[in-house]
Formats: C-alpha cells, sequence, structure tokens
C-alpha cells in the first residue's frame, strides 16, 4: 500500500544514492530546511553565516494586479462589471508585482560540514555575478531526486487530499520536513516555528501537516466505539 509521505530514514536512503557531492547536498538541504525548491536552488554562498550557523533563504512571488481601465478599481479575475465605475469588464489593466520576503534558519551542525566542504571544493557556480550552489534548474533538482528515489526503489506517494499518487519529487522531501516536525513537535508554540521555517503566510497552511501526521480524526473515530476515554 502506498504512503502518503517519506520517512526521515528513506530521506537518508536518497543521500545514500546520491553520486556526486553537490546531489547529496541538494537533496539534504530540501529535507533539512523544509524549503521549497525554487529557494534552496537560489541560495548563494554569501547567504551561508558559518559562524552562526544560518542560511537566509529569499521567496520571491510574482502576483497579477488585475485593475478597470476606467477608474483604475482592483478587480478580481472574475469580475465582469467594475465595482468601483459600474462599467462593463471588457479588458482589465494587468500589472505584475513582486513580493520578496527573507527568513533566516538554523542550519544543523551535521548540514553545515557538508555544507563547509562544498564550498571549500569549489562547489558553488557564478550564475549573474553570485556564487549559486547549485546553478541548476528546476528540471534537473527533480530530475536528480527522482532518479535517487528509483534507485533505492522508493515509489509513488499518495496525496493525503486527493487520494492520487504522485512521485517522488523535491516538495516531497518539503513536505516530509513538515510532517517529521509536527511529530515530534505539535504543540502551538512547534507550529508557529514550523510556520516560519516553511514560510507560510497563514497559519492555517501549516495546520494540514498536523492532520496529516497525527491522524486524529481516525484515532477520535476508534476511541468513539473503543470503549475506552
Amino acid at each position: 500500500m502506498a504512503k502518503t509521505y517519506l520517512e526521515p530514514e528513506e530521506v537518508a536512503k536518497l543521500e545514500e544514492a546520491a553520486v556526486y557531492l553537490r546531489d547529496r547536498l541538494l537533496i539534504r538541504l530540501l529535507f533539512r530546511l523544509g524549503c521549497r525548491v525554487s529557494e534552496v536552488l537560489a541560495i548563494a554562498e554569501d547567504d551561508i553565516d558559518f559562524a552562526r550557523g544560518t542560511v537566509t533563504i529569499e521567496h520571491l512571488k510574482v502576483r497579477l494586479k488585475l485593475s478597470c481601465p476606467q477608474c483604475g478599481t482592483r478587480l478580481s479575475k472574475t469580475a465582469k462589471f467594475c465595482p468601483g465605475c459600474a462599467a462593463r469588464v471588457e479588458k482589465t489593466v494587468t500589472e505584475e508585482t513582486e513580493h520578496k520576503r527573507k527568513r533566516t534558519l538554523p542550519v544543523d551542525r551535521d548540514t553545515l560540514e557538508m555544507l563547509r566542504d562544498y564550498v571549500h571544493n569549489g562547489g558553488p557556480v557564478k550564475v549573474n555575478g553570485r556564487n549559486l550552489l547549485f546553478g541548476i534548474t528546476r528540471h534537473h533538482a527533480w530530475h536528480i531526486v527522482r532518479e535517487c528515489a528509483d534507485r533505492v526503489g522508493l515509489g509513488y506517494l499518495v496525496n493525503p487530499e486527493t487520494g492520487e499518487l504522485r512521485g517522488i519529487s523535491p516538495h516531497r522531501l518539503r513536505d516530509a520536513f513538515a510532517i517529521h516536525a509536527v511529530r515530534v513537535d505539535d504543540s502551538g508554540d512547534g507550529l508557529r516555528l514550523l510556520q516560519e521555517q516553511l514560510g507560510h503566510k497563514s497559519i492555517v497552511t501549516t495546520m494540514c501537516y498536523r492532520k496529516v501526521a497525527g491522524e486524529e480524526l481516525k484515532e477520535w473515530a476508534e476511541r468513539l466505539w473503543s470503549g475506552k476515554n
């Protein structure tokens, strides 16, 4: 029966299956930091503070702002009439806006040493004037994770929301981190810290991992008919 998420031991097997230090470090950071693949691929050498044992993550989101060409009122994607001037919306004015958010994350000692060795051995790649740790595309990163999963025989996972099967990918490592963190500490403070680590704007998004990790509903239902309080 397919599982819903990876266990830490299975992620360790993915690391061991990596042929190159770069690929092993990629898998390690995706899991140990719980970052999005775009965030990990954007990490540069100067984002790492070896003295403090931290790495600075920058998350960039591009949003589309739709507005009425008559009065400039902001519109929803499905608006047919402008709420400001009541004009029929035939064509909207579209504007792209960038939102940058930064967070500084702690790095465990073993991962920090791996980063130190990687940088010392000339791993970073210069791209647009910055020494990026990896210098590869999202597709390449996905291929690395999938290839390692194939080597150790890790198959598909079940999406807990839809029940559909999905392959092992960089985002599944982020999920594995979140589930592991919730199982270790699902207190209010633990969830708040996890929200900060994952970079979630809303705690509601973080709470989804608590539901998957704890399986509270199933346990609650079993208690209803077990005769135990």
